[in-house]
């Protein structure tokens, strides 16, 4: 009798397949990571995608998110959260950092990080965070280029191409959803409108852009009402949100008081070790 064969690397679903096969379950939740212990926190706590915030990536290097890091910082840290999970990783990719060659590089670096997805925007660089204002956009053609470039240069075909739109804040809603509708005839897989500031622009974007895969970038509506709208991906700013009050409000709990208060059974370094002594 011949031995089975173990299943090799070669024989696994591409992260990006895996996230394909999660979307057509339904709304993929993933939190806002922006380093290996998050993510690994993440994933125990039982989601099925994390999702790497340009912006806490530039926050962990102590800069606003308003274009002072490059490809080289973010890929890294995409391949350093990567690296520290077994879930699909959906990585913030800013502009794709240049023109239609600069992209090529960003998809082939992004790739050998091992994501998922990367999305790309159509900001001017340097650009801002998307729920800042003082953005501005490039022509809608010129970022069709850029979908066309992402799309032609990933060498896995499981790779999740997603186009995000700034242009809501500078241009207005029409402009946003005709960019977003050219940005998948393009070739995206999953289009994305940044600066949701309001629930019911949550709800316009879903109805608006029916029949289009599309990203929620919020924390106004639960993974549930995300869901029945239908957003194939709800990557849940609250969370990151969350983290730096929770932070501040240590330290200044330390600085008024001396002491900071940390629940018994976190009074521990022992479970974040055993996280990471997984086999």
């Amino acid at each position: 009798m011949r031995p089975t064969r173990r299943p090799s690397v070669a024989d696994r679903p591409s992260p990006g397949a895996r996230l394909r096969a999660l979307m057509d379950g339904g709304t993929v939740t993933a939190p806002f990571v922006f380093d290996g212990v998050q993510a690994r926190l993440a994933e125990a706590a039982g989601f099925e995608a994390v999702y790497m915030s340009g912006f806490g990536t530039a926050a962990s290097h102590g800069l606003p998110d308003m274009g002072l890091i490059g490809l080289g910082e973010m890929s890294a840290n995409a391949a350093r959260i990567a690296s520290a999970v077994q879930v699909p990783v959906i990585a913030d990719a800013d502009t794709g950092y240049g023109n239609e060659a600069n992209i090529a590089r960003t998809v082939a670096l992004y790739e050998r990080a091992g994501v998922a997805a990367l999305h790309i925007e159509d900001q001017e660089w340097p650009k801002r965070c998307g729920f800042l204002e003082g953005k501005r956009v490039i022509p809608a053609e010129e970022m069709a280029l850029k979908v066309r470039a992402a799309v032609a240069a990933r060498t896995d075909p499981g790779l999740v191409i997603i186009a995000r739109t700034d242009a809501l804040q500078p241009n207005g809603w029409d402009d946003a959803v005709a960019r977003l509708r050219s940005y998948r005839e393009a070739g995206a897989d999953v289009v994305f409108m940044d600066g949701l500031k309001t629930r019911d622009l949550v709800q316009a974007a879903a109805r608006d852009l029916t029949g289009i895969p599309q990203l929620l970038n919020s924390w106004l509506v639960t993974p549930t009402e995300a869901r029945q709208m239908g957003f194939a991906i709800y990557i849940h700013l609250g969370v990151m949100l969350r983290h730096f009050a929770d932070f501040r409000a240590a330290l200044d709990e330390l600085r008024d008081t001396g002491g900071v208060h940390v629940p018994r059974e976190s009074l521990s370094v022992e479970p974040i070790t055993r996280l990471f002594a997984r086999e």
